[in-house]
C-alpha cells in the first residue's frame, strides 16, 4: 500500500472547468496539481443566463441538479473548444481554449427554444467532430434536441432540425443527456420522467410525487422505462450530422439517466439509473442495435431510489464511478471479463449539505451532480452542490476514494465538469 505523500502527487498536472449556472452564468477555470489539487485561474462569463438556485425540474425555489441533466460542458478532443449550455435563457456559449488553458468566449447562440416560466432548460452537448456538429438537449420538449454547426473558427450557427423524445402517448417527458457514439453514427438520449415533478408536484413534506392517474385509471410511475421499455432514444446521424428518425429501445431499467462509452471497446457502454439503483453494460452495432446486460444494483437499504446519476470510466476500461444524488456519496464498479461487479460501495463517506435538499426516497443530500475522472485515473472530482464543495478524491487500488482536498464552489447552482 503507497503511503500518504506517494498518493499525494501521483497524477499528472492538468486543467478543469466547472459551469456555475448563476443567472449571470460563468466557467470557473482551475489549474489541476500532480497531486490533485486546484487552483481557480479564472472566472470566464458565457454571454448567457443559468437558472441560478431555481430548479426547473421541480419548480423548487432553490435545489441542487437544476436541470437532472449531465454533461453540460464538453471539450473537444483537439483541445481548441469548448461548448457549454446556459439553461437559463437557452442558449450554447462557444470557447477557445489557449495553451495555456485559458478561455476566450467565441460565440453564444440560441438554441432556438422558448423561455418559458422563470428558466429555460438548455442542460446538455455532444459533439461531432466529423461534421462539425453540436447537439444541444433540453429538460423539456417538444424540442428536445436541437442541431448547430460549428465553423472553423468556433462560431455557432442554428439548424432548423428539432427532434423530439416524446412518444404518441407520453407528450411530457424529460430527458437527461445526448451521447455521440465513438464511431459518430448514432446519437443516444437518456431519460428520467415520463412527466416531469413540476407537474405532477410534491406532496406537504416536499417529497416528489412520483405515482399519478393515466387518464383517470390506474397509477402509474412517472419514472421512464418503468415499466414501459422505451427509456432510452437511439438516433442514426447522416453524413452532415442530421438526425435520423429515433428508435425508443428498453433501458433495462428505470430511469436510464447516464451513458458513458467505454475508451478501449467503442461499442461498448455502460447506462447509470436514477430510479434502478445500479448499472448496466451494453453494446450497440454498426445499425443501432443494442444488447443491454443484467442490471447490477448497489446496497439499496438506505432507501429508494438511490438517484445512481452519473458515471466516470476509467481510461483502462477496468473501473467505473457511479454518483449516488440521494446518498450524497459515490460507488465503484469493476469491468471484468462478463460485465460489471460492485468494486467498493460505497466507495467514500457521505458528504453533507445544509439539510435543506432531499432526494426521492426522502432522505437528506448534498446533492452530488456531475464527475470527472482526470486522464490517469488518479483523482475523481464531484461536484456536491448543496454542500457548496467540489471533492477532489484520490482513486484508490480497491476502488474506494480517498479526499484528498475540495475548493468552494456557488451553493446549489453549479454543474457539468470537463478538462483534460
Amino acid at each position: 500500500m503507497a503511503n500518504e505523500s506517494t498518493m499525494m502527487s501521483k497524477g499528472q498536472p492538468g486543467h478543469l472547468y466547472i459551469q456555475t449556472n448563476e443567472i449571470e452564468n460563468a466557467i470557473i477555470h482551475y489549474q489541476r496539481g500532480a497531486n490533485g489539487m486546484l487552483t481557480e485561474l479564472e472566472r470566464v462569463h458565457t454571454g448567457g443566463a443559468g437558472s441560478g438556485v431555481f430548479k426547473p425540474i421541480s419548480g423548487q425555489d432553490s435545489a441542487p441538479n437544476a436541470f437532472e441533466g449531465a454533461s453540460s460542458i464538453v471539450i473537444t478532443s483537439d483541445r481548441r473548444f469548448l461548448f457549454t449550455t446556459n439553461g437559463g435563457d437557452n442558449s450554447v456559449s462557444s470557447f477557445g481554449i489557449g495553451d495555456n488553458g485559458k478561455l476566450k468566449l467565441i460565440d453564444v447562440k440560441s438554441t432556438g427554444n422558448p423561455v418559458e416560466g422563470r428558466s429555460g432548460t438548455a442542460k446538455s452537448v455532444a459533439y461531432r467532430s466529423s461534421s462539425k456538429t453540436l447537439y444541444v438537449l433540453h429538460s423539456f420538449g417538444p424540442d428536445h434536441v436541437r442541431v448547430m454547426s460549428v465553423s472553423a473558427d468556433g462560431k455557432l450557427s442554428l439548424r432548423p432540425e428539432r427532434h423530439t423524445i416524446n412518444t404518441h402517448d407520453k407528450t411530457n417527458r424529460v430527458s437527461t443527456m445526448v451521447v455521440v457514439s465513438p464511431n459518430q453514427k448514432h446519437l443516444f438520449v437518456g431519460t428520467t420522467f415520463d412527466e416531469p415533478i413540476v407537474t405532477t408536484g410534491l406532496y406537504p413534506d416536499g417529497s416528489p410525487i412520483l405515482w399519478v392517474q393515466r387518464k383517470g385509471g390506474a397509477y402509474h410511475s412517472i419514472a421512464s422505462n418503468a415499466p414501459d421499455p422505451d427509456g432510452l432514444a437511439i438516433f442514426p446521424i447522416g453524413e452532415d450530422g442530421s438526425l435520423g428518425t429515433g428508435r425508443f429501445v428498453d433501458g433495462k431499467g428505470g430511469s436510464p439517466f447516464y451513458i458513458a462509452f467505454l475508451h478501449s471497446k467503442p461499442n461498448t457502454f455502460v447506462i447509470g439509473y436514477a430510479v434502478g439503483d445500479g448499472m448496466t453494460m451494453g453494446t450497440i452495432d454498426d445499425d443501432g442495435r443494442v444488447d443491454i446486460g443484467p442490471l447490477v444494483k448497489i446496497d439499496t437499504s438506505a432507501g429508494v431510489p438511490t438517484e445512481l446519476c452519473w458515471a466516470s470510466v476509467s481510461s483502462d476500461d477496468k473501473m467505473v464511478y457511479a454518483t449516488n444524488f440521494g446518498y450524497s456519496n459515490v460507488s465503484s464498479y469493476r469491468i471484468n471479463g462478463q460485465g460489471l461487479e460492485i468494486a467498493s460501495d460505497p466507495a467514500c463517506p457521505k458528504v453533507p449539505g445544509d439539510g435543506t435538499a432531499r432526494g426521492l426516497n426522502g432522505t437528506v443530500t448534498s446533492g452530488p451532480a456531475d464527475s470527472w475522472l482526470s486522464p490517469d485515473d488518479a483523482y475523481l472530482y464531484q461536484i456536491y452542490g448543496n454542500a457548496a464543495k467540489l471533492v477532489c478524491y484520490a482513486t484508490q487500488t480497491d476502488g474506494s476514494l480517498k479526499e484528498v482536498s475540495h475548493v468552494k464552489i456557488p451553493y446549489n447552482c453549479p454543474q457539468g465538469l470537463a478538462g483534460f
